[in-house]
């Protein structure tokens, strides 16, 4: 099976009530962890690059990387996403190497640091849908700042995101303006803003409704029944990995992040795409510590890294079977970018239906 639209995987999300993670993926232990852990359960893939994972691989080795997992898994459908994409230049690029869908974060400038206008975020995101979807590529839009509810800072990780206090407003999506922006794009997904954020330190607590808004996503979804809904900032930070890395040296301090039950309430409003890395960076981790503390002799670094590839295809497996994946790969019929093109020409895919607000 080729390499697919990420609006294939999410519209067979949406049909049969499931949500898919997507998984940020720097190097080649992580695509073969992912890839293990899909085949182990029969789970669409959606992997997906930031700026800095494109230039960190390098743009020919993360191309030929992702080829390698459609080339061995035949059978499984893998869509292949751009993550934040800070402008109209980056996401023009991801689609010239490959990406079947990109990410037009235009909730921040182009400097990735600065919150932009609703009218900027509007524009930019219109214009990169329009040239995608002339060739099959998927879209997807973000609405609001990630930020935490908790503090009301923003967040900055792998040189995207404000740094600074942020307006309640700011931090929250807000519904009747993801109508507008829907109807105005035409994007195939929408990121909400909800309190969550990237990285291992969410929140202090256990996040309660005050500071993890998931009845947002609901509202949202009841005036866009049609719009798959996105979480970012949705690993779970799992206590045993906490535990591990900080028996072997680290130093990682209390911290919590979004409880499996919560995405799953998410999926149940209609989320379809849900954004993981911390989950998988602790994973491997972890590992890489326990392996050298046993064999501080051991330089080879294949000792560490399989190791690290088994702890992470473990988290894969079982978000996979958490979100209710497991079990889809295989009932998905492939579709091409061509195919895709045709029906956004010939507009199979209108606009939304909305739903009035009471």
């Amino acid at each position: 099976m080729a390499l697919v639209p990420l609006r294939l995987l999410l519209d067979h999300a949406a049909e049969n009530s499931y949500g898919i993670p997507a998984y940020n993926v720097n190097n080649m232990e992580q695509i073969q962890a992912i890839m293990q852990a899909a085949q182990e359960t029969d789970s669409p893939v959606i992997l997906q690059a930031s700026r800095g994972a494109r230039n960190y691989a390098g743009e020919a080795f993360l191309r030929h990387l992702v080829l390698a997992a459609v080339e061995t898994y035949p059978n499984i459908p893998i869509a292949m996403h751009q993550d934040h994409g800070n402008s109209a230049a980056t996401c023009y690029s991801a689609m010239k190497q490959g990406f079947t869908s990109v990410m037009m974060d235009g909730s921040l400038e182009a400097d990735a640091k600065t919150p932009a206008s609703f009218e900027y975020n509007v524009e930019i995101t219109r214009r990169v849908v329009e040239v995608a979807h002339a060739i099959g590529v998927s879209v997807e839009g973000e609405l609001g700042c990630l930020g935490s509810l908790e503090t009301g800072m923003g967040e900055a990780e792998d040189g995207h995101g404000f740094e600074g206090a942020l307006s309640h407003d700011q931090l929250l999506t807000d519904p009747d303006e993801a109508v507008q922006f829907v109807e105005a794009t035409g994007v195939d997904a929408l990121a909400v803003a909800i309190g969550t954020s990237h990285g291992a330190y969410k929140f202090t607590r256990k996040p309660t409704g005050e500071i993890l808004a998931i009845s947002r996503i609901e509202e949202i979804h009841n005036r866009l029944p049609n719009t798959h809904l996105v979480m970012h900032g949705s690993s779970s930070v799992p206590e045993d990995l906490l535990a591990l890395i900080n028996q072997y040296g680290g130093k990682i301090p209390e911290t919590y992040g979004v409880p499996l039950e919560e995405i799953q309430k998410g999926i149940k409003c209609g989320v379809r795409k849900v954004n993981i890395d911390t989950d998988n960076r602790l994973a491997i981790t972890a590992a890489v510590r326990e392996a050298l503390a046993a064999k501080p002799e051991e330089f080879d670094p294949r000792h560490f890294m399989k190791p690290s590839i088994k702890y992470m295809q473990k988290v894969c497996a079982e978000r996979y079977n958490a979100f209710w994946s497991a079990g889809n790969g295989s009932k998905i019929k492939t579709a091409s970018l061509e195919e895709f093109a045709a029906k956004y020409a010939k507009g199979v895919y209108p606009a939304p239906k909305v739903t009035v607000s009471v």
